[in-house]
């Protein structure tokens, strides 16, 4: 029989990365949280900076952050892979670059985000707009804000398209 993962095997463990695979062009979400689900970005200038640091074009180099939203303890996000990056890679650099910033802001060191992180590729035919829509409505679920327009850290590709 196998043994089932304890708590203490997070989204991170090695029991979870088993068998992942990391393909280029695939788009994926994400979900990372805070090291003991801390809630940070509940603080509006920690989030601010964080938020700067999350959509960089320099962390996401070939890769695409098609949407997101900060929470005040963790990040789900929707990305879609460049040819020469892996998941892991990726998420080395977001989680990194913003603990660097978060950390240089509070004049402080150690950890910010948890050491792992939750990935589902999304399938062809799931809903990739309902799939976002989902991501973007936390804040509303979680009863932060009545409505998404009143949160200030969310975005998405799509309303590029209706600011220009």
């Amino acid at each position: 029989m196998l043994a089932r993962p304890r708590l203490s095997d997070g989204p991170g463990s090695a029991v979870l990365r088993r068998g992942r695979r990391s393909l280029p062009t695939q788009i994926y979400l994400v979900t990372t949280t805070t090291v003991g689900r801390k809630p940070w970005f509940a603080d509006f200038d920690v989030a601010r900076r964080a938020t700067k640091v999350l959509i960089a074009p320099a962390i996401w180099r070939a890769s695409t952050l098609l949407c997101w939203t900060l929470m005040p303890d963790h990040w789900h996000a929707i990305v879609e892979l460049g040819a020469e990056d892996s998941l892991p890679d990726l998420m080395r650099r977001v989680k990194g670059a913003s603990a660097l910033e978060i950390n240089r802001y509070r004049c402080a060191v150690g950890s910010v985000w948890a050491s792992g992180y939750h990935d589902h590729a999304l399938r062809y035919e799931e809903d990739l707009v309902g799939v976002a829509r989902y991501v973007i409505a936390n804040p509303v679920r979680a009863g932060i804000v009545s409505r998404i327009g009143d949160y200030p850290f969310w975005d998405a590709v799509w309303l590029e398209e209706h600011r220009g």
